[in-house]
């Protein structure tokens, strides 16, 4: 077997960057604001944590959240809170915050009741509630 027929290895970098776009994405699209400007505001995360895992490696693990919150810190600059949090039926509109902040598995968790709403990537799987 040549190199040619090698499988392409890809770095523990590349794959949670990989990783961390996909759910940031998901839950962009399952919350339908993945337009091209805020597509780009993920990529512009992406690269900047890119720098800074090859700066501190053992931060791997912690990208998919921090990119959440870069997207989320990004979103509120431009445009408003996002992703609102779909379990409090009353009191002012406010975004679900990533928990841990700097930490694996990170989840949406409504601040106000402590609750975990879904795992970063996993918003869809969430129904939006309504009030009427």
């Amino acid at each position: 077997m040549d190199s040619s027929d090698a499988p392409h290895h890809v770095s523990p970098l590349e794959q949670a960057l990989h990783a961390a776009r996909a759910l940031v994405l998901a839950d962009l699209i399952a919350r339908e604001v993945a337009e091209a400007d805020v597509v780009s505001m993920v990529e512009e995360s992406v690269a900047q944590r890119r720098w800074w895992v090859e700066q501190w490696p053992e931060g791997v693990h912690y990208v998919a959240g921090l990119v959440a919150q870069d997207v989320q810190d990004a979103l509120l600059e431009r445009y408003g809170r996002w992703p609102l949090c779909p379990v409090c039926g009353s009191g002012d509109p406010h975004a679900l915050d990533v928990e841990p902040e700097l930490g694996p598995d990170p989840h949406w968790v409504c601040g106000k009741i402590g609750v975990k709403v879904a795992a970063v990537g996993s918003l869809g799987a969430c129904g939006e509630t309504t009030t009427s």
